[in-house]
């Protein structure tokens, strides 16, 4: 029986962090945002109090891209999505196990959300959060690491919220995960990225000797087979074998335009440098258009969905239209990730392939990136975009003696350079060894008095209906 608890106490923080470089993803351009941070007290039914934690970036323009809508205004709901969490799960004083209470709250979330024009994905995201720093807090008052903890299902994960699977698939699929040691990081080259030249794409001080490479389109064929001709050319300089994956981040805007890029991929011999090496295309059209397009002959190309992952059954629905993967991100949920992960193991031994991937969305050093590296690393997922140390400076704002904390618990992860500590990328891999530490992938917390309190949202969300 997995143990079970009641949440006594919820803060939120954050931190600015500002970028080195400008990240353009479809029509978004970041160029800083703050971070995030969760502190959550449990107890736990005859074993006592425990504290654990959280952080993620609040990222604007991406759980919620509707024009109307100001990047500050999408901030806003992330804050809204963790402040109508907090209250949700203060109110269940129940004892319950951490994947009971998730279940518990989920729909109300969602609906509470609804009625401040919060979509369902933006909805997500402040469960996501509590969540992590709920099982943080569960792992260390057993003093055990997440893996282990997970193999033994300590969160009490079952088949309520997915009636596709059976409780026994679940408890099978975690028996049967063990820790990768090493994931490759898979580096992004955002739209405003330099390709060639000095700090272009094959730039080792930039790629960190990256073998896997996540290309951004911008949903226009024409401009991306010109640029995507352009990568090509780059990456068969590589002394080494490498593959790419393709992103449009919702920008086409039909089937039709999407065939015209699928139609060069397949006979251009200039783009052969790309598509040879093409592993997947992630979430092509809007996320609405998505649930009414079924892909047809272009899913002899394996495609999968991401911004349209927003429910439990995104996934179903999603493998129905022809789609054979699904992002795994941490803010998204780690319970969704682990339950779309037994579906892709349980549909593949029926001799079709179906997958997860790892999609971090600017995970930043300390917990946030050891958190989601190592969700995927037990989930089997062998590389991973990572692409937060090549565009914020290391810890950014957080002070020295943080970093140096987190430095000192998962040397295998961090190295100093000078001044800064940073990411440590071992010949294109993150290694894990140190992520055994108990609770959940953390050797070390922030410091919290370091840290200003979430802000009060303040910028007025227009009202529309959500669809």
């Amino acid at each position: 029986m997995a143990p079970r608890l009641a949440v006594r106490e919820i803060a939120f923080f954050e931190r600015p962090v500002r970028f080195v470089r400008p990240f353009r993803f479809g029509a978004v351009v970041i160029n800083a945002t703050p971070q995030a941070f969760v502190r959550v007290e449990i107890e736990v039914e005859a074993k006592g109090t425990s504290v654990g934690a959280s952080a993620e970036l609040l990222v604007p323009k991406w759980f919620d891209k509707r024009p109307q809508l100001s990047p500050q205004q999408t901030v806003d709901e992330l804050r809204r999505s963790l402040l109508i969490a907090r209250e949700l799960y203060l109110s269940n004083r129940n004892f319950e196990t951490a994947f009971g209470l998730h279940g518990s709250c989920i729909a109300a979330q969602v609906a509470a959300c609804g009625e401040e024009d919060i979509p369902p994905l933006a909805a997500g995201y402040g469960p996501a959060e509590i969540d992590k720093a709920i099982l943080d807090a569960l792992l260390r008052i057993y003093n055990v690491n997440f893996f282990e903890g997970m193999a033994r299902n300590i969160a009490g994960l079952d088949a309520r919220l997915t009636p596709d699977l059976r409780d026994e698939d679940i408890t099978e699929f975690l028996g049967r995960c063990v820790r990768l040691e090493r994931v490759a990081i898979r580096h992004t080259v955002g739209l405003d990225d330099r390709i060639e030249g000095e700090g272009g794409i094959v730039d080792t001080r930039e790629n960190a000797g990256a073998r896997y490479f996540k290309l951004k389109l911008n949903g226009d064929p024409e401009h991306d087979i010109a640029r995507l001709t352009r990568i090509g050319r780059q990456l068969s300089t590589l002394p080494h074998d490498y593959r790419v994956t393709l992103d449009a981040n919702e920008q086409y805007s039909d089937l039709a335009a999407l065939r015209a890029l699928i139609g060069r991929l397949d006979r251009d011999g200039a783009l052969a440098p790309i598509a040879g090496k093409l592993l997947y295309i992630e979430q092509p059209m809007p996320r609405e258009m998505t649930t009414r397009a079924p892909l047809g002959a272009l899913s002899e190309r394996d495609f999968i969905i991401d911004e349209a992952d927003d429910s439990y059954q995104a996934f179903p629905a999603a493998r129905a239209l022809g789609y054979r993967g699904i992002s795994s991100k941490s803010c998204k949920g780690i319970y969704k990730s682990i339950l779309n992960a037994t579906r892709a193991a349980k549909w593949s031994s029926g001799g079709e392939k179906f997958f997860i991937t790892g999609e971090d969305l600017t995970c930043q050093a300390g917990l946030s990136v050891q958190q989601d590296l190592a969700l995927g690393a037990l989930i089997g997922v062998t590389h991973a975009e990572r692409n937060g140390h090549h565009y914020v400076d290391g810890f950014g704002e957080a002070p020295a003696a943080e970093a140096q904390g987190f430095l000192s618990a998962h040397p295998d992860l961090y190295a100093r350079d000078g001044n800064s500590v940073r990411l440590a990328v071992h010949h294109g891999d993150l290694l894990t060894g140190s992520l055994t530490a108990p609770g959940f992938a953390c050797g070390a917390h922030p410091l919290w008095s370091a840290l200003s309190p979430l802000q009060k949202p303040t910028a007025e969300i227009p009202r529309e209906q959500v669809t």
